[in-house]
């Protein structure tokens, strides 16, 4: 399988402190990728790593066979959706008004919306659900739901790849359910490559294909979901112990804290 993205002895460093440390990895192209470890692993600068808002300090991330320093600002925005933790626009924008925002990096200076683009907006709406709200305000809109209009936002940009910083964090497990359902769907529906930093074991386990492991800014280890979520490798890497047990409906991992006698 090809490669989306492909990094080369990555470093970098955060004032005087050095947060990841020689990351070689692949992450595979049209597939849903999570980023799994524990706080302080690196997670997040990753992504800004791969997104191109941060460079790194020494090594090199390639973008499809091509150096990601090689890529404009327009030409990056084209390829890749990066969505940070609530990123959500906090002025009063109506829905339809902050999915519109996705098909700026296509328009030329002060151009209107077209048709096309219009048609591309209604369809990412539908996608998340969110027609019938496309006039209210977001700022009056619960957190789940602001997470679906910056998702529907993100797919109007249309790009190939999604690169999510914990889309599920500080939301309900119905929300979360939702977001991850909604994300899923979007997935088959275009192909796109999800990469996403995500902290919940079972969610990864149920919604990725592929899944990455870093601890303290280092690789740990890299594969499907069946290799990589063993009791082994989760308990050493979170330093906490786990009981693991199929999914009753699915077959998939699932993990189960395991607490000391009280």
């Amino acid at each position: 399988m090809l490669n989306v993205f492909e990094t080369r002895s990555i470093a970098y460093k955060y004032k005087e402190t050095l947060v990841l440390h020689g990351i070689s990895m692949g992450i595979p192209q049209g597939l849903i990728t999570g980023i799994l470890g524990p706080n302080g692993s690196g997670k997040t600068t990753i992504l800004k790593i791969l997104s191109g808002i941060y460079k790194p300090s020494q090594g090199t991330v390639w973008l499809n066979s091509r150096p990601l320093a090689e890529y404009s600002r327009q030409e990056l925005a084209r390829q890749i959706a990066f969505l940070e933790q609530n990123n959500t626009a906090s002025l009063p924008f109506t829905v339809r008004e902050v999915v519109e925002m996705g098909r700026y990096p296509w328009l030329k200076p002060f151009a209107p919306l077209t048709a096309q683009d219009a048609e591309i907006i209604d369809d990412a709406l539908d996608c998340f659900g969110l027609t019938r709200k496309q006039e209210q305000i977001v700022e009056t809109m619960s957190g789940g739901e602001r997470q679906l209009v910056s998702l529907a936002r993100a797919m109007a940009q249309e790009p190939k790849i999604l690169i999510l910083d914990e889309p599920t964090t500080y939301l309900d497990i119905g929300h979360q359910s939702l977001v991850m359902e909604y994300l899923r769907k979007w997935h088959k529906k275009s192909g796109t490559t999800i990469i996403m930093v995500i902290h919940d074991l079972n969610l990864s386990s149920q919604y990725c294909d592929h899944l990455i492991v870093l601890e303290q800014g280092t690789f740990v280890m890299a594969g499907s979901k069946e290799e990589v979520l063993c009791e082994e490798l989760i308990a050493k890497t979170y330093k906490a112990s786990f009981a693991m047990i199929k999914h009753p409906v699915s077959g998939v991992p699932q993990f189960l804290p395991c607490f000391s006698d009280r």
